[in-house]
């Protein structure tokens, strides 16, 4: 039986996607750079922005130049998310259902250590989580299972006794690749695509959801 319950942040916890889209064309604008998709943020859903920086403009980029747009990047976001950010639809009462029953709970995210702390205290979620692994703690970003594994071990739990939640099919594959169940949040993607990436079923927020109907799958 799942005992353990691990969260995305982005689209899982927060519902930040317009903001973040918002910011990564408002940093391709600054360079002048047209997108060459025009569902061209889906390239970046789920990942480090240090490596959505490429995939963006379609080259390589040196280490130093993907840390610098990353950064402005950041930047921009937070000057969008000033207006305010919500959490997603439910979401708070069922982390603090988890919490009431001692359900061990973490965050696994792509975003920084920054972000997640400004973030989550903003939307009165952050007292909820003894546990938060962020892209400064680990080497690779998702679809790597490190940051799922990282989470799983630092609240003391094995992979497979860990359900994720996540918006983006490159964190439902690390969540697989973990070795842990997945469950989409269709936020970012559609429940086919995320389905596809492997998981077992997919939702549209938190609204009524029962954790003992989690836990026994």
């Amino acid at each position: 039986m799942t005992s353990a319950c691990i969260f995305d942040m982005d689209g899982v916890l927060i519902d930040s996607g317009a903001h973040h889209r918002s910011a990564w064309r408002a940093l391709l604008d600054e360079m002048g750079v047209a997108p060459t998709r025009h569902d061209f943020w889906r390239l970046t859903i789920g990942r480090p922005a240090e490596e959505a920086v490429p995939l963006l403009l379609g080259r390589r980029v040196s280490v130093a130049e993907a840390r610098r747009l990353a950064r402005r990047k950041r930047d921009l976001y937070g000057e969008f998310a000033a207006s305010g950010l919500q959490s997603v639809a439910g979401v708070a009462g069922f982390v603090e259902t988890l919490a009431r029953g001692s359900v061990p709970r973490a965050v696994g995210t792509s975003a920084s250590r920054g972000d997640v702390d400004t973030l989550l205290v903003g939307l009165g979620l952050r007292r909820y989580f003894d546990v938060i692994v962020t892209a400064e703690d680990v080497r690779f970003g998702k679809p790597d299972p490190e940051v799922y594994l990282e989470a799983a071990r630092q609240i003391g739990e094995r992979p497979a006794a860990c359900v994720v939640f996540e918006d983006a099919v490159v964190g439902i594959q690390a969540a697989r690749r973990a070795g842990m169940r997945a469950i989409g949040v269709t936020t970012a993607h559609t429940a086919d695509e995320l389905r596809a990436a492997g998981a077992e079923r997919t939702i549209p927020d938190f609204q009524g959801l029962d954790w003992n109907t989690v836990a026994r799958p």
